[in-house]
């Protein structure tokens, strides 16, 4: 089979390879996958640079989240377990972790669901507690995190300010239904947040770029605002002021939406079937900006490092 593999630690487009090797062998408790589609994600490009919190041993195949297919014809949700990830003809995972893929959603939709959809349900519902006819502000609404939780945010009936970088990604935040659309380029954030909401702030702030971003956060959050760290893509890890939080009264809520996968994986599977039922009834679809095949894989993963794509990228096997 064809699989990418990174034998060096740098940029995805330096250092995956595209090679053939035999199929990966599942372990105790593993199944074998037909890879239907894998999601691209900002992790892929972290592991292939040695940064993301789990380091592999090299080599390994990036590809963090499939569509995929069991041996007896299941289309499911899956988490590859490294080395074998997605970027590939074929990966491995936990069958216990498997999930069904919704039948609303094409292999590719299904692909983008589960981490950014589960991660924007878990922070939104369970971290925030987030409430009909609150205000919920989300950086980086065109990307793939940010374009879930506009969506689930308007599921849930909150009133959703998206910001954006430029032109072009403000057109897409806005199509997915943000009621109001700010530029980061542009706009002085902090003041268009206030000014739309009559000076008081946004209830929840969700935030997966952390530097400028979060210092915009601390300055328009609400009384008793939830501001819900869910990553940091900008490279930068901003140091709150904890004071500040004190006496605003406002929230600083972490998310790491694996640790719900060993710590309480009934919720996982609540928030599957939540996930499932809001498809089906259209309130929610991943954005996928683009389907590219195998071959170009690592310059799909370049382009999400380099924070120039809206949405999803989805790599189709046999495209």
């Amino acid at each position: 089979m064809q699989a990418w593999h990174v034998h060096e630690n740098g940029e995805p487009r330096e250092v995956m390879r595209l090679e053939e090797t035999p199929e990966p062998v599942p372990g105790e408790g593993q199944v074998l996958l037909r890879v239907r589609a894998a999601n691209v994600n900002f992790p892929d490009a972290l592991l292939c640079r040695g940064q993301y919190q789990i380091r592999p041993a090299l080599p390994f195949t990036p590809g963090v989240e499939i569509c995929g297919e069991t041996e007896d014809g299941r289309r499911v949700l899956a988490n590859p377990v490294l080395p074998y990830g997605g970027f590939a003809e074929y990966a491995v995972a936990d069958a216990a972790a498997l999930l069904p893929a919704p039948d609303a959603l094409d292999d590719a939709e299904a692909a983008a669901l589960h981490i950014g959809y589960q991660t924007g349900w878990f922070g939104l519902h369970r971290r925030a507690r987030i409430q009909a006819g609150e205000t919920l502000l989300v950086h980086a609404a065109a990307g793939g995190v940010g374009s879930a939780a506009v969506q689930l945010g308007k599921a849930a009936g909150a009133t959703v300010i998206g910001v954006a970088g430029g032109a072009e990604k403000a057109k897409v935040a806005r199509e997915l239904g943000c009621d109001l659309v700010l530029d980061r380029h542009n706009d002085d954030v902090v003041a268009a947040v206030k000014e739309a909401t009559g000076g008081r702030g946004a209830d929840v702030i969700y935030d997966p770029v952390g530097g400028d971003a979060y210092a915009q956060s601390a300055k328009c959050v609400a009384f008793e605002g939830r501001i819900v760290i869910v990553g940091f893509a900008s490279g930068t890890i901003p140091s709150p002021a904890l004071n500040h939080a004190l006496v605003k009264n406002y929230s600083i809520l972490g998310l790491h939406w694996g640790l719900y996968n060993t710590k309480d994986p009934q919720a996982v599977l609540h928030c599957d079937e939540q996930l499932t039922e809001l498809a089906a009834k259209g309130a929610i679809k991943p954005l996928v900006s683009d389907r590219v095949p195998l071959t170009a894989a690592a310059e799909a993963v370049q382009r999400v490092a380099d924070g120039v794509t809206t949405g999803r990228i989805a790599v189709v096997p046999g495209s």
